[in-house]
């Protein structure tokens, strides 16, 4: 395997995979099939796993069963090394796949739903892409088909997909329309949104490395898992030959108004960039859109009360506060209140604690995964009302990496895009500068203070009277004047 390129945005243009069968592949894969029954469909499922073009004795497939009744049986066309992984541990999609995950000795974890016939060289053509860097999820194409009266042996022997299903007459995926109008995801906004589950490959690490899927995310859990695997600073790439029919329409074909509904609170709270999702006013949800990082070592009470209440009083209220200073100091034995050294944390600690939107460390985590976006500023100068709003409008434009707004003095406040931050530190080796890689992959941009503090407005010069009259001072330096007061040490 190379090294890990630097690949700007979901642009994966630059990597160079080899052709289908004109290459020798290294990586094991562990093939791993959720199933609830749905014997005759499996069957046909493994009979075209056992004729793939990916080596024997680098592919496994793990069959997990989650609760059939009967029990999955392992039929006679299947791979050389199958087994039937039972589910000891919940129930659903998610649980089963985690359970096979879990078991999986394959370098590579490739999903595969039990009713995705796949094609002969499904498993090569999403494995190859993980030859050549190992922050990828490949991602293989499904049409939907009436379910034929087919045997395993016909599966197995068929040398294409078109033999046996009507693929001319076959629904096709709405995620394949998305892929084609953005240039094969490499123009997507959100590449996560196609990456559904039902057939995708990524490296075994990459999976435990986000958490595997939420068991408790009962309807769009695969949609949650690629947004975190997005949050981590994946690239996802499509492979249009990894082709595979769906045997039936989707659940959602059956009773659509009532699958988007059932899907929607979970979405709602677990991905922050579905905006549409979260209309609602003065509600409070599992994961916030921006994470506001403030340092408060030796910073007094009323300067970060003042901070705090700049933060939570903002145009944009989907927001928490991370306050970081040495909370693990404070004790809780026999004090002197009144002469305690760490008087001031203590209040602040107490003045803070049992705000739900307010979180007490002692140092700010790597990435605020999975918040989308982090802000980090000087806690002596508060945001304005239209601070983040408006910081978040101008990275949004060009999907930047990271905003950098110079104020004086030297400081700065800066925005932070999660997936950019967990794309450099995938790429950056120790004491590497994040920022570089950021540039190179998202992109960085400086700008002055003006349109994120914006000053106050000036009175109407013709609403003074003539005596009272006096020579109106340029906005500009109203704002450099109020900045360096705030930065001024007390």
């Amino acid at each position: 395997m190379n090294a890990r390129p630097a690949l700007r945005q979901n642009d994966y243009s630059p990597l160079a995979t080899p052709p289908l069968g004109a290459w020798s592949p290294a990586l094991s894969v562990s093939v791993v099939i959720p199933a609830h029954g749905g014997q005759d469909k499996l069957d046909l499922v493994l009979a075209a796993l056992a004729a793939q073009t990916y080596p024997d004795h680098l592919m496994e497939v793990l069959v997990v069963d989650d609760g059939s009744r009967p029990p999955i049986r392992l039929p006679e066309i299947r791979p050389v090394n199958t087994r039937i992984v039972p589910v000891r541990d919940g129930w659903g999609i998610s649980s089963a796949v985690n359970t096979g995950a879990n078991a999986a000795d394959g370098e590579i974890i490739q999903r595969l739903d039990s009713d995705m016939v796949a094609c002969r060289e499904h498993i090569e053509a999403l494995a190859r892409w993980h030859h050549v860097t190992d922050y990828l999820v490949s991602i293989g194409m499904k049409r939907f088909v009436e379910m034929p009266p087919v045997t395993p042996e016909e599966v197995f022997q068929a040398g294409h997909l078109g033999e046996l299903f009507d693929l001319d007459g076959a629904a096709p995926s709405s995620t394949e329309a998305t892929i084609a109008k953005t240039d094969g995801l490499r123009k997507s906004r959100n590449p996560y949104h196609v990456c559904t589950g039902p057939t995708l490959a990524l490296p075994r690490e990459v999976f435990h490395a986000v958490g595997g899927l939420d068991p408790t995310v009962l309807r769009g859990g695969d949609t949650e898992f690629a947004y975190r695997l997005a949050m981590h600073g994946v690239v996802f790439v499509p492979d249009l030959d990894a082709q595979a029919v769906h045997l039936g329409l989707p659940a959602q074909h059956r009773d659509r108004e009532r699958a988007v509904r059932a899907v929607e609170p979970y979405l709602a709270h677990r991905i922050p960039l579905r905006r549409d999702l979260r209309k609602d006013r003065g509600r409070r949800w599992l994961v916030p859109y921006v994470e506001i990082v403030l340092d408060v070592t030796d910073t007094s009470e009323s300067v970060v009360r003042q901070a705090v209440a700049a933060a939570l009083d903002g145009k944009l209220q989907d927001v928490v506060v991370t306050l970081v200073g040495p909370w693990s100091r404070l004790e809780s034995g026999r004090r002197s209140v009144l002469s305690d050294p760490c008087f001031e944390l203590r209040l602040m600690r107490d003045l803070f604690a049992h705000d739900e939107r307010i979180r007490l460390i002692d140092e700010a985590a790597p990435t605020p995964a999975p918040t989308p976006f982090r802000y980090r500023g000087p806690v002596e100068v508060p945001l304005h009302k239209a601070t983040l709003e408006r910081m978040i409008e101008s990275v949004q434009k060009d999907l930047a990496g990271v905003l950098i707004v110079d104020l004086p003095e030297g400081r700065t406040a800066r925005l932070e895009r999660t997936s950019a931050l967990g794309r450099a530190l995938l790429l950056a080796g120790p004491g590497a500068d994040l920022d570089a890689v950021i540039d190179t992959t998202h992109g960085v941009r400086h700008e002055p203070p003006d349109r994120y503090w914006p000053a106050p407005k000036q009175p109407d010069p013709v609403t003074i009277p003539a005596p009272m009259a006096v020579s109106a001072e340029p906005a500009e330096k109203t704002l450099l004047r109020r900045l360096k007061s705030a930065l001024r040490p007390n």
